[in-house]
């Protein structure tokens, strides 16, 4: 690749390192929000709710303004969004100005997100260029998340604030380069035709209502969750009739008969609900049964963040030598494999006995997540790639969110009494939703061995963008 295509994919990169590392910075200064804004644990609990509602709800809206308005529009104005925002959420002083950043933080990283994406699906010719750019992509996409645990648990022991004002600072940088370096897109989807909003609010809608049903599910009433879910699936349906017999739809649903794209989101679901289960019990078992300080907790995670040096080095290579398919498959295997290590978890495990399964868990994610994206978006035609990635990324948004409500019910109803070892039953018994979540994502993706190519036959392929061209021409 040229400089500038270089120049271009360290942007972008820098664009999903900021998304995930925000994200886990968050998480583990919690704690230290709480304790100096007074917040209850309702508030405290919305506060991650209000960027998953923003995130996962226009992640879709998201990927189709990238195809319609131009992709280093939407991505430079929504990136700037994000920085103002974060910076909003350093100076709150309520916590409903907390909730209102976070908020609008998700929804920005919901435009922002699939439009960087989508840059790099239409910039670098499909094949082993492509393929390359996309797992340097998703590694760094995991070493933010790694990296933040971290880095969130030093800064929050300076002041919690900081957890806010430093992507600022890395946002105002990435805005910077991105004005330089990426080049203007065009709007290759509109064509003059008019924007569907009648499906844009009722997809809207209806994702938020159901990612808001399955996020509240394990703290609200069962009338509320199902009350959710019936309104979710009234706008679904709404929105499948607007498709059908729209001129210019949001979304062509024809997209989604594309077996690649169908499997890759399933597994991608199925992959997020189990690896941000798994977590989420791993880090209530170290801090809460075992004592162990945030930093502590944030060491002994960060092993995972393994994916991200094999991510872009080791797992071309196997993609190269074996195929997308076999190595999904064989990444949600290890996956499988790493939670069933865990599931004999006891009061008195040394770290080196946790070790295996966390060193393993960091393998399958290197092997898994940088594929999903690239059979997700393969054979998609140029103009529906923003799509294609917002489909993919409200798949991993929604997974997340149904794995942790999914594991804090199941470990809350199996836990009986309050002693130290109930506590660890009802973890024990928590794991085994990580552990069919992978198991599930492996039987699904496992239908696609049988073909040789994820590219549907009659799919226009995208030939690369002003990047590439430029990259062409000074070769």
């Amino acid at each position: 690749m040229s400089g500038r295509a270089w120049g271009v994919l360290f942007v972008l990169c820098g664009a999903i390192f900021l998304e995930g590392v925000d994200v886990a910075m968050l998480n583990v200064a919690l704690p230290s929000i709480r304790a100096d804004l007074d917040l209850s644990t309702g508030t405290l609990q919305w506060v991650m709710s209000a960027y998953v509602l923003g995130y996962g709800g226009f992640m879709l809206l998201g990927g189709r303004a990238a195809d319609l308005f131009g992709r280093r529009q939407m991505f430079v104005f929504w990136l700037t969004v994000f920085l103002l925002f974060s910076g909003l959420g350093g100076i709150a002083t309520e916590g409903w100005m907390l909730l209102v950043a976070r908020f609008v933080t998700g929804v920005a990283a919901a435009f922002m997100t699939p439009a960087g994406l989508s840059i790099i699906t239409t910039s670098f010719a499909e094949g082993p260029q492509r393929n390359k750019a996309l797992l340097v992509y998703s590694g760094t996409a995991a070493g933010g998340f790694s990296i933040g645990l971290v880095l969130g648990g030093l800064l929050a022991a300076v002041d919690w604030r900081w957890v806010f004002f430093a992507p600022v600072i890395l946002s105002v940088i990435i805005l910077i380069a991105a004005l330089a370096l990426i080049p203007k897109s065009p709007r290759p989807g509109r064509d003059g035709q008019p924007v569907d909003v009648t499906g844009a609010v009722t997809v809207t809608a209806a994702i938020v209502l159901m990612v808001l049903a399955v996020e509240r599910a394990a703290h609200a009433d069962l009338w509320q969750t199902l009350l959710c879910v019936a309104a979710g699936l009234v706008f679904f349906v709404a929105f499948t009739l607007t498709e059908r017999k729209s001129a210019a739809p949001l979304v062509r649903l024809g997209i989604l008969r594309t077996g690649s794209l169908l499997r890759a989101n399933l597994a991608g679901l199925l992959f997020a609900a189990g690896f941000f289960g798994f977590q989420f019990v791993a880090v209530l078992y170290l801090q809460e049964l075992r004592g162990w300080s945030t930093l502590e907790t944030s060491f002994a995670m960060m092993v995972i963040g393994i994916d991200a040096v094999l991510s872009p080095t080791l797992t071309p290579k196997l993609v190269e030598k074996f195929g997308n398919a076999r190595v999904i498959f064989g990444g949600l295997v290890l996956a499988a494999l790493s939670y069933a290590l865990f599931l004999p978890l006891q009061l008195d495990w040394t770290y080196m006995m946790m070790f295996p399964s966390l060193l393993i868990l960091g393998l399958a994610f290197s092997l898994a997540y940088g594929p999903l994206t690239i059979v997700a978006t393969e054979g998609i035609a140029e103009e529906e790639q923003g799509v294609a990635g917002g489909l993919l990324y409200t798949c991993f948004q929604f997974g997340a969110a149904l794995g942790l409500s999914s594991v804090t019910a199941v470990s809350e109803a199996a836990t009986d009494g309050a002693s130290p070892d109930a506590i660890l039953d009802g973890y024990r018994i928590g794991l085994i939703v990580p552990l069919g979540a992978a198991l599930l994502a492996a039987f699904i993706s496992a239908f696609g061995l049988r073909n040789k190519s994820t590219t549907t036959p009659d799919a226009p392929v995208a030939d690369g963008g002003p990047v590439m061209e430029s990259v062409k021409t000074t070769s």
